[in-house]
């Protein structure tokens, strides 16, 4: 049945992991809801993923509200299309009240409701939970706007393969965890690679017996909040490490690259006519993300040092190539496309509520706004690292599920109705756990 027209206890936006997480909840305490997913379930894997893509993150944390992967690779990477496989299992797993190909444009509070202007129609809500992520639109910097039209231009969004892009050299701007493994899909496709390497931070596959990531999630990281770091709007702005889980998963070594002919330049600075000019910086980064993974492995050695563990020793990483003098000029004639792994943009001007700080993100304890009945979930470090990802989402959904309940509790204490114009006890279902 369309939502158009009625009104619902909580509208929730978005059907992807963070908002069927909490719509299991919602479920299960028997409140009131719909789903509201501009597209179909799994979209962001299905459409926006390059077809060699796959988790950086094992499968063993791939887990939601009473679901989890059950499948006999644990310590494997699910593609791209197992991903959608596994969201889509879940949603029928237990039937959310979710409506497909349904975009909400505008989301105002009117008196004591949230009013949902959807493509469907209009709805309103006593509570909205805005679960889109933290990733809406591609980030294209303004040099895009200096290339030639013959130079082919795409997001790291818009990459499928190497055959998309026509003849000639690739540039790829960017090395976060997309642009690096971008850059290697091309590189084994055999493309000429040009890779403007940023700042971001590497991190190795495995240590001493055991995918790094299952060493930190035992030491706790995963569960580290947000706000025990100094600043926590530069942490959430902090680019991943970069590895991947391709092939079963490996290093990515952008020094191993460069020793099979990709060509490394420093941070992209300028284009400016045929010449395209790049930061002196090269080698700095690259010390920089070795430092960053080597650091890991020495908190992994005083981790399981600390707590007695008997693990293989193993030796430390020793660079297998160094740049040489600085080349910061690329002749542009070369290239004849660019991929641009240059993140993405929020993008909320469709929330017509003021609980956003003057970049534009919005203001939140835990996912919880200023504005009563108004949260967010599955942002990038919403409350810890695995916020924004399957690790950590269950916990956040069912922290706000809480809140909600604990507001509709405090709305049937004040005698005001859950659903608009409706007597409260008329619903003796009002009985749930806080």
């Amino acid at each position: 049945m369309t939502p158009a027209g009625r009104h619902t206890g909580v509208a929730v936006i978005g059907g992807g992991q963070a908002g069927l997480s909490i719509s299991w909840y919602l479920r299960r305490r028997g409140t009131d809801h719909v789903v509201l997913e501009r597209d179909r379930v799994g979209h962001e894997w299905r459409d926006r993923r390059w077809d060699s893509f796959c988790l950086v993150t094992p499968n063993w944390q791939c887990r939601l509200p009473g679901y989890e992967y059950s499948g006999d690779d644990p310590d494997g990477f699910m593609t791209g299309s197992e991903v959608v496989t596994f969201l889509e299992k879940y949603a029928a797993g237990f039937d959310p009240p979710l409506h497909q190909g349904v975009e909400v444009t505008r989301l105002r509070r009117t008196g004591n409701v949230f009013e949902l202007r959807t493509s469907d129609g209009t709805l309103t809500a006593d509570q909205v939970v805005i679960a889109t992520g933290g990733y809406h639109r591609p980030a294209m910097p303004r040099l895009a706007e200096k290339l030639p039209a013959r130079v082919t231009q795409v997001h790291s969004s818009q990459y499928r393969r190497a055959d998309q892009l026509p003849a000639g050299d690739v540039l790829v701007v960017g090395t976060g965890q997309s642009g690096c493994q971008i850059a290697e899909d091309l590189h084994l496709a055999g493309r000429q690679v040009h890779l403007a390497v940023g700042s971001a931070p590497r991190a190795a596959r495995r240590y001493r017996g055991r995918d790094t990531l299952a060493w930190l999630s035992e030491m706790g990281h995963y569960d580290r909040s947000v706000h025990e770091f100094g600043d926590a709007d530069e942490v959430r702005l902090r680019a991943n490490h970069y590895m991947t889980g391709r092939d079963g998963g490996r290093d990515i070594d952008l020094r191993r690259f460069a020793r099979e002919g990709m060509q490394l330049h420093g941070r992209l600075l300028s284009v400016d006519g045929d010449t395209i000019t790049f930061a002196q910086d090269l080698a700095r980064n690259l010390d920089h993300a070795d430092a960053v993974a080597e650091g890991i492995k020495d908190a992994i050695d005083a981790y399981i040092a600390r707590a007695g563990i008997v693990a293989p020793a193993e030796s430390r990483y020793e660079p297998v190539w160094t740049p040489g003098v600085p080349v910061p000029e690329l002749p542009l004639s070369r290239i004849g496309s660019v991929v641009w792994a240059t993140g993405f943009h929020r993008d909320h001007r469709w929330v017509e509520v003021p609980v956003f700080d003057g970049r534009g993100y919005p203001t939140h304890d835990r996912g919880v706004t200023s504005c009563p009945g108004l949260y967010f979930l599955g942002l990038p470090w919403q409350h810890t690292w695995g916020s924004g990802r399957f690790a950590g989402v269950a916990r956040d959904a069912e922290h706000l599920c809480t809140q909600i309940t604990r507001a509709r509790q405090r709305q049937v204490a004040e005698g005001v109705s859950w659903l608009a114009g409706t007597p409260t006890e008329t619903y003796p279902d009002l009985e749930w756990a806080a």
